[in-house]
């Protein structure tokens, strides 16, 4: 048996051609679905709608895909170790890690991170239950979404659902803030065990979704920021005192990048660096592309995504006795440039995020999503304003999901829009028409 091939719950082949590799299969199963389809509503940085230059979640999602598959395609060129198989979760199949890098996003709710946090503290404070985006990806793909002839979501491969899990611990454990909720974690957890994958360590797949993510985050989003002039191009922003402490703090208060071993590093004199750097580069790009800001921004962009993407390799790791997905220079860990990938990541964040005009979009996100949740939460009242398969979908697992896991699962599926919708119809004085199609 191939194990990387296995599926959890293998449905019938409903209508399914049989000349197909079983990852050709995962991939149109993800993108023929509709809570992939509706990452074209979520926003990433800006809300969805904002303009037509600005990612969403989707072309976002895309692009990390792009990137992951380009880094995994070389790799498995170039790295021996690759071709003896020693070991399922020390693969590298491009496939697998682009319809991991296309799913990774899937279960974010609408506004961005702010809807996130405001679901996660009505489920904690009042039913003592988490809500987290990663763990919502294994509630979409092993659940929520449906395909002929299977009641188990998508029954993807056993190789991308564990590329997907990036955080490989069950979120409900006391102390952890990511990971799969415990309904999916069993079933992952069984592949992890059949696959004899060391405890808390992801699969190079994963390791490498991971990356891509944030050499997207690091370098797209900054345009984004660009573009709509929230990073000025010029010396008095990449100069300013305030913009450096900033992210002096964010790097500081950052539990998550404490294994790039800033301790004994100058911060204030790197965030310096890093940024005069980033616009010298600027002014010379923008000098080269007749001073054409479009196409300057596209080039740095372009420039600094193939500067990460190209430093990418593995390396062995034996204080886990595993392998490790990382920029890599002569042979050893690259953390000058992994630190400033996390400093780049950074000013997308302090700029974009804390700005605020976006902090506005927050505080009205937070309403919304709030008084939404007061609607749905309650199975008395919530039953009778859910669609009807959505209710049937309860009825039918009753004992498996409480109510208002589902009623989490209906408010985080929402598009932007069709939560303002939504809203609009709870709360404005006059909305359309009771009989527009949901």
């Amino acid at each position: 048996m191939n194990v990387r091939k296995m599926r959890l719950n293998e449905a019938p082949a409903v209508h399914s051609s049989e000349d197909r590799d079983e990852y050709e299969k995962d991939y149109a199963r993800l993108i023929q679905s509709p809570a992939f389809r509706r990452l074209q509503g979520k926003s990433q940085v800006f809300g969805a709608g904002s303009g037509d230059y600005y990612r969403t979640r989707l072309t976002h999602s895309l692009e990390v895909s792009q990137i992951a598959r380009e880094v995994a395609r070389r790799l498995a060129k170039n790295e021996p170790f690759l071709a003896r198989r020693e070991h399922p979760g020390l693969a590298l199949d491009p496939e697998v890690v682009e319809i991991a890098s296309l799913a990774h996003d899937i279960g974010h709710p609408p506004f961005g991170h702010k809807g996130e946090e405001v679901l996660n503290r009505h489920m904690l404070r009042e039913f003592g239950q988490k809500f987290e985006g990663n763990a919502q990806n294994f509630r979409i793909l092993m659940f929520l979404e449906k395909r002929a002839g299977s009641d188990s979501g998508l029954d993807l491969t056993a190789a991308v659902l564990l590329a997907v899990n990036k955080y490989p611990y069950c979120i409900d454990d006391e102390g952890r803030l990511k990971g799969v909720y415990r309904s999916e974690w069993e079933g992952i957890a069984h592949l992890r065990q059949l696959w004899g994958m060391p405890e808390g360590i992801a699969t190079l797949e994963a390791q490498l979704m991971d990356l891509s993510d944030d050499i997207a985050y690091s370098t797209h989003d900054l345009e984004d920021g660009m573009r709509a002039g929230k990073i000025q191009m010029n010396r008095s922003f990449f100069e300013d005192d305030r913009v450096i402490r900033s992210l002096m703090t964010e790097i500081e208060n950052d539990s998550t990048n404490r294994g790039m071993e800033w301790e004994g590093v100058d911060l204030y004199g790197m965030i310096k660096r890093v940024l005069s750097q980033y616009l010298e580069e600027w002014e010379r790009i923008y000098e080269e592309n007749g001073r054409e800001a479009s196409r300057a921004r596209r080039e740095i962009k372009a420039r600094w995504v193939g500067r990460f993407a190209s430093r990418v390799g593995l390396l062995d790791d034996p204080a886990r006795g595993w392998k490790r997905v990382t920029f890599i220079r002569d042979g050893q860990r690259d953390l000058e440039l992994l630190r400033t990938m996390e400093i780049l990541k950074k000013l997308a964040w302090v700029t974009l995020i804390h700005d605020f005009r976006v902090q506005r979009l927050h505080k009205r996100s937070e309403v919304m999503i709030g008084r939404l949740w007061d609607s749905f939460k309650d199975y008395g009242s919530g039953r009778l304003i859910v669609p009807p398969d959505w209710l049937e979908n309860y009825e039918s697992n009753r004992g498996r999901w409480p109510w208002e896991r589902l009623a989490a699962d209906y408010l985080s599926g929402m598009t932007d829009a069709y939560a303002e919708k939504v809203y609009a119809e709870f709360f404005a004085s006059r909305s359309g028409s009771i009989y527009e199609r949901d």
